[in-house]
């Protein structure tokens, strides 16, 4: 039998090619979803992300939710630790951080109330696969034991797999949205 970290691995390699796929598309318009879901926590603390490579690009809903309230990117202090996330303005200065994602040129940390997470596969059990580092998972944790979290996993609808390998420690997320549709598992 194999074993997880190679099933991971496998299942990781599949949605990876599922997402440049969907990517490779490009559809207009793909953060409209996110952005209506946004709009109903307006003023609340969130943090998106810098899209990287293929990721589906959540800015436009970013830059809408920051006209409203703090809005954060994640920046990674070392392995095996919780991301900070710093203030980020759609117009403000970057600079470049680890694995090639830009994080604002001033650090100006904050905790958020929603995380809006990307992702390379998801199903529809709130399971999330990502990039194996356990950042986000780490975060969740962290953020989750101190008050209400909201993780609203961002992505194409091309990335849901029937299920996932998880483990223990995978933090499931509450809210999907992809381009298609925003699926609620609360």
């Amino acid at each position: 039998m194999q074993d997880l970290t190679q099933i991971k691995a496998d299942a990781r390699k599949a949605a990876f090619k599922r997402r440049k796929a969907a990517h490779d598309m490009n559809k207009p318009g793909t953060a409209g979803h996110l952005s209506e879901v946004l709009a109903g926590y307006r003023g609340v603390p969130l943090a998106g992300y810098m899209p990287i490579r293929t990721e589906i690009d959540p800015l436009p809903a970013m830059a809408e939710a920051a006209a409203h309230g703090p809005v954060g990117v994640p920046v990674i202090q070392a392995a095996d630790t919780p991301l900070l996330f710093s203030r980020w303005l759609p117009d403000g200065p970057l600079r470049e951080g680890p694995f090639g994602a830009q994080v604002p040129a001033t650090d100006d940390f904050f905790e958020p109330e929603i995380l809006i997470v990307p992702l390379v596969g998801f199903d529809l059990q709130g399971g999330r696969l990502g990039y194996g580092g356990g950042f986000y998972d780490r975060t969740l944790e962290l953020l989750r034991s101190k008050r209400p979290t909201l993780a609203i996993g961002f992505a194409y609808d091309a990335q849901r797999a029937d299920s996932l390998p998880l483990e223990p420690t995978d933090q499931p997320l509450d809210l999907i949205v992809t381009e298609c549709g925003v699926h609620d598992l609360r």
